[in-house]
């Protein structure tokens, strides 16, 4: 398995297939960096050199932001928008969607499993 920016990549798949591993490397980014490296992206990581694969990791650093700068900067990112009291931090905050999705029904994934609440007591009940 060839390791680039840390990260253990798949060495039976296409090359850029694997690139999609890294953390912040999607489809378009990884024929990108294919055709920057000038190597096959429909080659498999396997058949690479080691020269192929030290291009690939020097177009990753002089052009990429991936794996943990990245991650770094996502989380830096929503740390200035809850320090900001902004409505999206607010939101971060309670851990509920920021994007503008409904939440009286779904939103399962940003609250959690359902916490039942009981239920008020009716009014034919109190007699």
């Amino acid at each position: 398995m060839p390791r680039i920016a840390g990260v253990d990549v798949p060495a039976d798949k296409t090359t850029w297939s694997a690139l999609t591993y890294i953390y912040g490397v999607g489809r378009t980014s990884a024929f990108q960096i294919c055709k920057e490296a000038e190597i096959d992206p429909n080659g498999r990581m396997k058949s690479l050199s080691e020269d192929e694969i030290g291009r690939i990791a020097a177009v990753l650093d002089r052009s990429f932001v991936v794996e943990g700068a990245l991650r770094r900067q996502v989380m830096q990112n929503i740390a200035r928008l809850r320090d900001i009291q902004c409505y999206r931090g607010g939101r971060h905050r309670r851990g509920l969607p920021v994007r503008g999705q409904r939440t009286r029904t779904n939103a399962r994934t940003r609250k959690g499993p359902r916490k039942t609440v009981a239920g008020k007591k009716g009014v034919k009940d109190m007699r």
